[in-house]
């Protein structure tokens, strides 16, 4: 289950992305990276954002604990800022946040030691699974915190979601994206990897994690008579791609043995 918190203090931006998440303190008395409803990429990147975190959370992958967070528009009524106010105020409602992380720096690829391969292997199948194109050397979204390795900003993956069309189709393809892995350079167990996520991700655990989706974050999409439908659709997209995962996976091997 995920837990629903209520923001009560609104404490800074962060600049980075075109999204505006910024640093809150909730009524529990801790902090969380809050991702706006109201922001430019809208519910969609809240919901890739839950999914794919929870996701990688069954493959063993860290990621900060999530929680949906109330937000009262009027929080933001004394902000000076006329861009962060108007957010405020367009994200009254149910939002996501992300366990804030103190003192994390971002991983880079000159850090020794170097992940292990079994580690950076998991979070190549991941974001190759979920396609993740935000873990690049420019965006790289890895965090080191108490000397482990964590996974944060999903926000852009599960991209197929921004067009439906031809949804099932497109969950059997490659990524190529993924030769700009930050990672892909250690991940030299790509076919463990995919044994392991294979024996993780199992239909009830995917459906399980589907189910995490508010419905009113799934009224109003085309094509879909109802969340209900909506909502299967993911699993069916999910339940395809790790069918056909060996496609992404070949795809990934073959371009770590390109790499120079």
């Amino acid at each position: 289950m995920i837990r629903t918190v209520t923001a009560t203090r609104y404490i800074t931006p962060f600049r980075e992305g075109g999204s505006l998440p910024a640093l809150v303190e909730a009524d529990d008395g801790d902090l969380y990276v809050m991702k706006f409803c109201g922001a430019g990429q809208g519910i969609k990147a809240l919901i890739a954002e839950l999914v794919a975190g929870e996701i990688a959370r069954t493959l063993g992958l860290l990621v900060p604990d999530i929680v949906f967070i109330e937000l009262d528009g009027k929080l933001g009524r004394s902000e000076p800022d006329e861009e962060i106010h108007d957010l405020l105020l367009a994200s009254h409602g149910l939002n996501l946040g992300l366990r804030y992380l103190p003192s994390a720096f971002a991983f880079n690829q000159l850090l020794e030691p170097p992940p292990d391969n079994r580690t950076a292997s998991a979070v190549v199948w991941f974001d190759a699974y979920v396609t993740n194109v935000d873990r690049t050397p420019r965006n790289v979204n890895l965090l080191l915190w108490q000397n482990k390795l964590w996974l944060i900003d999903h926000g852009a993956a599960l991209y197929f979601h921004h067009d439906w069309s031809n949804y099932m189709d497109r969950s059997r393809t490659p990524f190529p994206l993924i030769r700009q892995h930050t990672l892909l350079e250690f991940a030299a167990d790509l076919p463990a990897a995919d044994q392991e996520a294979k024996t993780l991700l199992t239909p009830e655990r995917l459906r399980a994690v589907v189910d995490l989706i508010p419905t009113h974050w799934l009224g109003d999409e085309p094509g879909f008579g109802s969340s209900s439908e909506h909502r299967e659709a993911y699993l069916s997209y999910l339940l395809s791609r790790l069918d056909a995962s060996s496609v992404f996976v070949d795809e990934a091997i073959y371009a770590r043995s390109q790499l120079v």
